[in-house]
C-alpha cells in the first residue's frame, strides 16, 4: 500500500515538472498585449506592442494587462486540471488493482 502511496506522490511530481513545459497564452486587443504562462501558473512573458503602448493611457494598459493575465491563469488552470483528472484516473485504476477489482 505504501509503495502505491509512494508511486502517487512520484506522479504527482511528474506532471508537476511536465506542467513546467506546457506553455498557454492569452492576447487581448488584437495581439497588442501577450501574456505567457505555464501550465503551473508562472507567468514567463509579457509583452505589448510599442506604438499601443505609447498611444494609450496607463489605465487603458493597466485594464487589458489584468484581463490579459486572467485570461492565461485560466488556460493555465484549465490544462492543470485536466492533467491532474488524467492521473487521477491512473491512480485510482491502480489502487483497485490493490484490492483486487480490475
Amino acid at each position: 500500500m505504501f509503495d502505491k502511496l509512494f508511486e502517487a506522490q512520484q506522479k504527482a511530481e511528474e506532471i508537476k515538472k511536465r506542467l513546467d513545459t506546457i506553455s498557454v497564452s492569452s492576447e487581448v486587443e488584437g495581439g497588442k498585449i501577450k501574456v505567457i504562462s505555464t501550465a503551473n501558473k508562472r507567468i514567463t512573458n509579457i509583452s505589448i506592442d510599442p506604438d499601443f503602448l505609447s498611444s494609450a493611457d496607463a489605465e487603458e494598459v493597466e485594464e487589458l494587462l489584468v484581463t490579459a493575465i486572467n485570461k492565461t491563469l485560466e488556460q493555465a488552470e484549465s490544462v492543470s486540471q485536466t492533467e491532474m483528472q488524467a492521473a487521477t484516473r491512473d491512480m485510482m485504476g491502480g489502487l483497485g488493482n490493490m484490492f483486487g477489482n480490475k
